[in-house]
């Protein structure tokens, strides 16, 4: 069964902008080439900065999750931004509205507190 992958990332401050964008670009090309990744997109919600990726299992997903420029960016971002995640199982892709409640009310706090 796929593996959904939910992210939201949100600024201390729009001065970190631009390394934040750096870390994204990066994380985002490397998703793009992952062995295993069915779908990947990104939208800005209320200034949260929000990524949905589909893997074909978790073992996937967590390859992708300590190597490259995302573990460069997940090394940094929490100088940068505070962030929640949420991964889990499904045959269906949820949509984005469905993204952002999920976010809002299963996601877990990670780093930059």
């Amino acid at each position: 069964m796929p593996y959904i992958s939910i992210t939201g990332l949100k600024l201390k401050h729009k001065r970190h902008a631009l390394r934040f964008w750096w870390y994204a670009i990066a994380a985002m090309a490397q998703a793009k080439k992952a062995e295993g990744l069915m779908a990947v997109d990104a939208r800005t919600i209320n200034g949260v900065h929000h990524t949905r990726t589909v893997w074909t299992n978790e073992a996937a997903m967590r390859r992708y999750l300590v190597a490259g420029a995302h573990l460069k960016a997940m090394k940094g971002f929490g100088a940068i931004a505070t962030g929640k995640t949420m991964g889990f199982e499904s045959d269906q892709v949820p949509d984005w509205d469905e993204v952002r409640a999920l976010w809002e009310t299963k996601a877990r706090i990670v780093g930059g507190k």
